[in-house]
């Protein structure tokens, strides 16, 4: 089980009680989690060269997997088979064994303490709230000047968890409106849902199964000065996406506007 603790970076802390051997030993009365080593590049668990997945040591970030057994059922999403596969991962330490996917990025401590890194995948963390991209980009998809939209969590120096940003394509023929995607943004979704910043690109990268990469774009950020492409920043007292130059980057860097 996990038992909060006081930790001085204000984030979550929390006591390991990891099994320590193959099986759940003494352990059993309790969850039986692990944390195992993730490839955030190519979104799925590392293995090693039997296929199973790798624990990860004190001092290391690992995914938050919770075994499925009689005591710790995982009963799925309601009619959605597809849904449900997703969150289930199997062979993970032992041939035929399957664990919940919690979606969350975990680091140990040498004391066995554990603290919230970041969610993977679809979703990020943002205002104490779990942003699943595929919603922000189906509501963005509506706004009749955007293409392709592809939305992801960057991280902002002073912030808790990542801020939201979508790479998006433009329409044939149409320009990027600030004030119109701003009027939406505030409509359409919750404040803490609207991007914070928008990158235009001519296209948007894929994998060759067709699913979108978001990792280069959350390594990139928005910082103007090593992005080539337009950047725009959701101004409040403007009430518009607004260009996002170096003074303005500076400026959030700074903590000068209230994400």
């Amino acid at each position: 089980m996990m038992e909060p603790q006081g930790g001085d970076d204000g984030g979550l802390r929390v006591m390991m009680m990891e099994p320590q051997g193959d099986d759940d030993g003494g352990l059993k009365p309790f969850t039986p989690f692990r944390l195992i080593k993730y490839n955030v590049e190519e979104d799925e668990p590392q293995r090693d060269q039997r296929g199973l997945c790798i624990k990860v040591q004190p001092g290391e970030t690992g995914l938050l997997v919770v075994k499925i057994t009689q005591n710790t059922p995982f009963h799925g999403y309601a009619r959605d088979s597809e849904k449900t596969e997703k969150k289930i991962l199997r062979d993970v330490l032992v041939r035929g064994d399957s664990y919940f996917n919690s979606g969350d990025l975990l680091w140990i401590d040498h004391e066995r303490f554990i603290y919230f890194q970041d969610c993977v995948g679809d979703t990020f963390r943002w205002k104490g709230e779990n942003m699943a991209t595929t919603e922000v980009e189906a509501a963005l998809a509506m706004v009749d000047f955007i293409q392709e939209v592809n939305v992801y969590g960057v991280a902002v120096p002073g912030c808790e968890g990542k801020c939201g940003m979508a790479a998006i394509c433009l329409r044939p023929g149409t320009t990027f409106q600030g004030e119109k995607l701003f009027a939406f943004t505030q409509e359409m979704l919750p404040g803490y849902a609207a991007p914070r910043f928008i990158r235009i690109q001519d296209a948007l990268e894929i994998t060759g199964t067709f699913k979108q990469l978001k990792a280069k774009l959350v390594r990139e950020g928005f910082d103007p000065k090593a992005i080539s492409d337009p950047l725009f920043f959701r101004h409040d007292s403007q009430k518009s996406y607004v260009p996002l130059d170096s003074d303005l980057h500076q400026a959030i860097l700074d903590m000068k506007f209230n994400l």
